[in-house]
């Protein structure tokens, strides 16, 4: 393994080589797409772990934000079930071995940046019973699973995406543990596995179940037989367990979701690196079924990236412009659509869950923002829905991951970082004073 005294002086001198010039304007509908830079080494900078202390969470006024459980063994993406209760799925997974020196490099700069708690690979449940917003019960609903990433509840039955197959639980409402060990639903592709975590949507009439599955590499180093099945969105026959791919071209697709009131799916999806700081925009887009949205011969629709051999102007003529940029290298994990619950000024919109760069200078990403919707649409700017992940010296005190909408009027938010789980909602409207100082009037 390469030495770590050499591993610093590599990475040092990718710090020494970074980009001064201020991000572009990247976020919306029409991103600022600048000249791909291609160096020896891409920019590496990953904000260190540091304590909240008796600090929390940035949030809008008139919200406020409590941890409703700490400690969780890197938690990932939440579900909220019919009766209230919170499952978390907790793991973390991959194997894919370093294949460049470049690799080393990268791995090392990203351990940097991780909290010191193994795998959960389980699913825990958290219970409100009084509805106060304190989650006062806390147990473990299914184990030894392996790397839970996304979850499904549909007619009874829990799905749960592990990085190597879709499994299924039965499910009663108000149960607190899984009652056997899960039924086997599909394979998921899971050789090398470097992008390993496996989103998961259902539709709305239940039928089909939608999973994100990522490529194997950055842009094909691995070469294209590694990337069979990989970098798209397969559906899933909820009853047989046979798929086909819905879409395709989609590098790492993390957090599927659907529209309300729509046969709408969206996808979260993050897209290249070493091309700049400020190449490729991660996005937001609705999902068209047998679409091709270019990776990896071209991004943010048929703009060609040259590394991508052999290359294939067929495809990258028919390659989907994406509906909304989040920023380059945000990292985004996690989405989940508002109603109105949330209040009047999120009422129409999407919450994402920006886990936060490692390879720019300046960090990007690191908050949750919100997308505002319009005629069913996203449209306008985004909004910081959460913040204060990073610290006034630029360390990290949390990295946010799946979120998830409660129907009762609360932002659900994972923190792999820290081991927590975050709740954020409105205050509670003031009451007027009865009249008279304070007696009711009889």
């Amino acid at each position: 393994m390469m030495h770590r005294s050499l591993l610093i002086g590599m990475a040092t001198l990718a710090l020494a080589a970074c980009d001064n010039e201020p991000a572009p304007m990247q976020r919306g509908a029409n991103p600022d797409l600048p000249a791909p830079e291609r160096g020896l080494l891409p920019d590496m900078t990953i904000p260190r772990p540091a304590a909240w202390g008796n600090d929390r969470p940035t949030v809008p006024q008139g919200y406020s934000i409590q941890a409703i459980a700490t400690d969780l063994r890197v938690p990932r993406q939440t579900l909220v079930l019919p009766n209230g209760d919170i499952l978390v799925a907790e793991g973390a997974g991959g194997n894919a071995p370093p294949l460049r020196p470049k690799d080393f490099i990268a791995g090392f700069i990203k351990s940097l940046g991780r909290g010191t708690a193994s795998s959960g690979d389980r699913l825990t449940l958290l219970r409100d019973a009084d509805g106060d917003g304190v989650y006062e019960t806390r147990g473990i609903f299914a184990a030894n699973l392996n790397a839970p990433y996304g979850l499904a509840l549909v007619n009874g039955i829990l799905y749960v995406a592990n990085q190597d197959a879709l499994v299924r639980f039965d499910y009663v409402d108000g149960q607190t543990e899984a009652r056997g060990p899960p039924t086997h639903v599909s394979e998921l592709p899971s050789a090398i596995n470097h992008h390993w975590t496996k989103a998961l949507a259902a539709s709305p009439d239940g039928r089909f179940l939608y999973v994100g599955i990522g490529s194997n590499s950055n842009i094909t180093e691995r070469g294209m037989a590694a990337e069979v099945d990989r970098a798209m969105i397969w559906q899933i026959d909820a009853q047989t367990g046979a798929h086909r791919p819905y879409a395709t071209g989609l590098r790492n697709p993390t957090a599927l979701a659907f529209q309300p009131g729509t046969d709408r799916l969206y996808a979260v999806v993050n897209e290249r690196d070493e091309i700049g700081p400020n190449l490729v925009p991660d996005y937001l887009t609705a999902v068209r079924e047998g679409g091709f949205y270019g990776w990896p011969y071209s991004y943010w629709g048929q703009n060609v990236d040259r590394r991508a051999q052999p290359q294939d102007p067929q495809r990258v003529a028919s390659a989907i412009r994406p509906d909304y940029s989040l920023g380059s290298h945000v990292a985004a994990l996690g989405l989940a659509f508002s109603t109105p619950a949330m209040g009047a000024n999120f009422a129409e919109g999407a919450f994402i869950g920006e886990h936060g760069s490692w390879n720019r200078r300046v960090a990007s990403g690191y908050r949750v923002s919100f997308v505002p919707f319009r005629d069913g649409q996203p449209s306008g700017d985004p909004v910081d829905f959460v913040s204060g992940f990073l610290d006034g010296e630029g360390n990290a005190r949390g990295r946010p991951v799946g979120v998830t909408v409660d129907p009762r009027g609360a932002l659900i938010v994972a923190d792999d970082l820290t081991g927590t789980v975050w709740r954020i909602a409105a205050n509670p409207t003031p009451q007027p004073s009865p009249v008279g100082g304070g007696r009711p009037l009889p």
